[in-house]
């Protein structure tokens, strides 16, 4: 059942004001609403409804030159710069490929969006920004000084919707699936994770036996998935850091996927989140909300591809990270920190 806000957009905007310099995401969860409709509620003063269909966006998104993708959960934020080159459309899946920016999107989860003008003391930022059924952050494309900006006008006039409202109607947030796997059919699991061919045909196995990834990992043990300590996930971007090992690493919700690949360089931790600040490649994680981490095997054409992948308390994926497979030297790389972490971070079942 749909939900609109118990705040008025007046009393949101007021809330805005008084508290300017919290980000978004941050001010609506101190005011239980959703992103969404904290932006909504500044249509018509700097916001924009527009279009969240993907084939024009994506159009848009090329036009603009060089920007920041930003794709984030609730524990980890990952960032990429770069052009929307190479769009390719589909009614159930749609991709982004090339060097910088490299994006799976699901557009059965692009259900609102809005350009957005923010005045700041360093000028205006622009923002396109995207979000699901619930007002939670889907995707956002953010401008920079190398972007299109002399087009933005027209652009967003190309996407914006007839109309236009300050109040948005929001369907209640989807629970996390916990854990979902079976005990009895651990041996026919395994059977059928020995046939696999690709990564991807992972998921067709969950969904014919009836589990999903985490459940899946649970039961089927070494040596498909080896559980592994929650700091292993810092330990990892450490040590790629300092052995120059290349990685790919997948940061997503249920409607955009965003991968890097390449090296991680600067580390820096603060607080709970541990950082990669790299030129044109940024990741926030949470270190706090791991909970579950899995050294995971799958079988592929060109050889195991080995991944680290981790999960908060409810059982939500948070971030995956692989080896960079078509470089013999950067593979050999990823394997040799592969079995040090595991050394050093294996948790032995109770």
């Amino acid at each position: 059942m749909a939900a609109t806000s118990a705040l008025t957009p007046q009393a949101i905007r007021d809330a805005r004001a008084e508290h300017s310099t919290l980000r978004e995401r941050d001010l609506a969860d101190q005011l239980g609403i959703s992103e969404a409709e904290l932006m909504a509620a500044h249509v018509g003063e700097g916001v924009t409804c527009v279009t969240a269909e993907l084939d024009p966006l994506f159009a848009a998104f090329e036009r603009l030159g060089e920007v920041m993708a930003l794709t984030r959960n609730r524990s980890c934020v990952i960032e990429k710069v770069g052009e929307y080159a190479n769009y390719r459309s589909g009614d159930h899946a749609a991709l982004v490929v090339n060097e910088e920016i490299d994006l799976r999107m699901f557009p059965g989860h692009w259900k609102h969006a809005f350009a957005v003008e923010k005045s700041t003391d360093k000028g205006v930022k622009r923002s396109i920004q995207v979000f699901d059924a619930a007002g939670d952050a889907v995707h956002k494309v953010h401008l920079r000084e190398a972007s299109n900006t002399q087009d933005w006008d027209a652009i967003v006039a190309d996407l914006k919707l007839s109309e236009q409202s300050d109040a948005l109607t929001v369907e209640p947030r989807k629970p996390v699936e916990g854990a979902k796997g079976d005990a009895e059919k651990a041996d026919k699991l395994r059977a059928e994770w020995d046939k696999l061919t690709d990564t991807h045909q992972f998921m067709q196995l969950t969904r014919k036996m009836k589990m999903n990834r985490l459940g899946a990992y649970r039961i089927a043990g070494a040596p498909y998935a080896r559980s592994l300590a929650p700091k292993s996930v810092e330990a990892l971007l450490h040590r790629a850091s300092e052995k120059e090992v290349p990685v790919m690493i997948f940061v997503g919700n249920a409607g955009c996927i965003e991968i890097h690949t390449g090296p991680v360089s600067r580390i820096v931790e603060m607080g709970p989140w541990i950082n990669v600040l790299d030129p044109g490649h940024d990741l926030h994680l949470r270190k706090d909300h791991i909970a579950e981490v899995y050294a995971v095997t799958k079988s592929t054409r060109r050889g195991p591809a080995i991944s680290v992948e981790a999960f908060d308390a409810e059982g939500a994926l948070i971030a995956q990270f692989f080896g960079v497979l078509r470089d013999d030297d950067a593979a050999a790389g990823w394997n040799a920190l592969m079995a040090d972490l595991e050394d050093s971070f294996a948790e032995v079942p109770a």
